[in-house]
C-alpha cells in the first residue's frame, strides 16, 4: 500500500515538473502571452480613411496593454497582430522601412507612423482649431466637458500637469454667460472641481426654469377657468399651409379670413364697384348717394337734408290708445314749399 501511495505521489510530481517546464519554454509564453491579449476582445483594424476610428483603435489597445502589463516588446507584436487587410499591407512595408539598420522598433515609434498615415496632420489641426473654438453653446455642462476632453487630447499644452490653470481658463472661457458670471469670480483652478461646480450651477439653473414655468402654466390655466367661454367663438380659418388665421377682413380683396399681407390674389378689389383689378379712388364707375339716391356722389359730402331714420317700437292696440306721446301721424315738410 505504501509503495502504490509513493508511486502515485512520484506521477503526480513529475507531470507537475514537465507542465512547470512547457509553460516556461519561451515559445510557450508567448502563446500564452497572446491568449491573454485575445481574451480582452480587442479591436481588429483593417485600415482605410477612418480618422476617428484610428485614434480609438490606438486607445482601446493601449488600455489592454496596461492591464497586461506588457513590455515594450511585447506591445508591438500583441498590437501589430489586430491589424488587418489594408493596415496589415501597410505595415509590413512600414516595418521594412523602419527596420533598415537593424533599428529596434518600439511600439511609440510604431504609433507614431500608424497616426501619420492614418491620422494626418490636417486632420489632426482641424481638432486642434475646433478645440480652440469650442463653447458651450446649447448643450448642457456634461456633455460640454466630455466634447472638451475628447479634443483636448490633440492639444499637448493643455495636457500636462503645469496646464491645469490653463486649462480650467479655456474651460471657462467656453461656458454660457448664464454659468459663467456664477462660477468666475471663484477662480477655481482645478479642473475637475470646475467641471462639477458648472454641473451643479447648470442643474440649479434647469431646475429654476422648469419652476417658474410650471407656476406659468398654473397661473394661465387659472386665469382661462374664469373665461366662461375663451376663444370658442372666434372664427379660425385654415390657409393653404395649414397655418391657422384670425377672421380679419383683408384690404386688397375684401374678403374675410386673411391680412392683405397674406392675400394670394395679384390684383386688387374695388370697394365701389366690386370688380378686380383697381382701386376705388381710381373706380369710373358713378356712385349712388345713399342719403338723397343721386348718382354723381356719396353721402357724407351729400348737400341735401340728412334723412332721419325712424324707430319702431312693438307695440299693442291697448298699449297705442294709452299713449299720449305716441306720434300718430307724420309729414315731411318740403323745404323749397316753406
Amino acid at each position: 500500500m505504501a509503495g502504490g501511495a509513493n508511486n502515485q505521489m512520484a506521477d503526480a510530481i513529475a507531470t507537475l515538473t514537465n507542465i512547470v517546464a512547457r509553460d516556461h519554454q519561451p515559445g510557450r509564453e508567448d502563446e500564452m502571452r497572446l491568449e491573454r491579449f485575445m481574451r480582452h476582445n480587442p479591436t481588429l483594424f483593417t485600415g482605410g480613411y477612418a480618422p476617428d476610428a484610428a485614434v480609438k483603435w490606438v486607445e482601446e489597445v493601449e488600455i489592454v496593454f496596461e492591464a497586461m502589463r506588457c513590455t515594450e516588446e511585447s506591445k508591438l507584436t500583441l498590437g501589430t497582430y489586430v491589424l488587418r487587410e489594408e493596415a496589415n499591407k501597410w505595415w509590413k512595408n512600414a516595418k521594412l522601412r523602419m527596420g533598415v539598420g537593424g533599428v529596434v522598433i518600439t511600439w511609440e515609434m510604431f504609433k507614431g507612423e500608424f497616426l501619420r498615415k492614418y491620422f494626418p496632420a490636417d486632420i489632426r489641426n482641424k481638432k486642434v482649431v475646433e478645440f480652440m473654438e469650442l463653447k458651450q453653446g446649447n448643450m448642457s455642462v456634461a456633455e460640454y466637458s466630455v466634447k472638451f476632453e475628447e479634443l483636448c487630447a490633440f492639444s499637448p499644452h493643455y495636457n500636462t500637469v503645469d496646464a491645469e490653470e490653463a486649462k480650467c481658463v479655456k474651460f471657462e472661457s467656453g461656458l454660457r454667460p448664464d454659468i459663467k458670471h456664477l462660477i468666475g469670480f471663484s477662480q477655481i483652478r482645478d479642473f475637475a472641481t470646475l467641471v462639477d461646480k458648472c454641473r451643479i450651477c447648470d442643474d440649479d439653473g434647469k431646475a429654476k426654469t422648469n419652476y417658474y414655468k410650471a407656476m406659468s402654466d398654473k397661473r394661465g390655466r387659472g386665469q382661462d377657468r374664469g373665461k366662461p367661454y375663451g376663444d370658442k367663438g372666434k372664427k379660425v380659418v385654415e390657409n393653404s399651409g395649414g397655418k391657422k388665421r384670425g377672421s380679419g377682413q383683408c384690404y386688397k380683396c375684401g374678403e374675410l379670413g386673411h391680412k392683405s399681407y397674406e392675400c394670394s390674389k395679384k390684383v386688387d378689389k374695388c370697394f365701389n364697384c366690386g370688380r378686380l383689378g383697381h382701386k376705388s379712388d381710381v373706380c369710373q364707375v358713378k356712385v349712388t348717394c345713399f342719403n338723397c339716391g343721386e348718382e354723381g356722389h356719396k353721402s357724407p359730402v351729400c348737400k341735401k337734408p340728412k334723412k332721419t331714420m325712424g324707430k319702431v317700437f312693438a307695440l299693442s292696440g291697448d298699449d297705442a290708445d294709452q299713449g299720449d306721446n305716441l306720434i300718430r301721424d307724420s309729414q315731411v315738410e318740403d323745404p323749397d314749399q316753406s
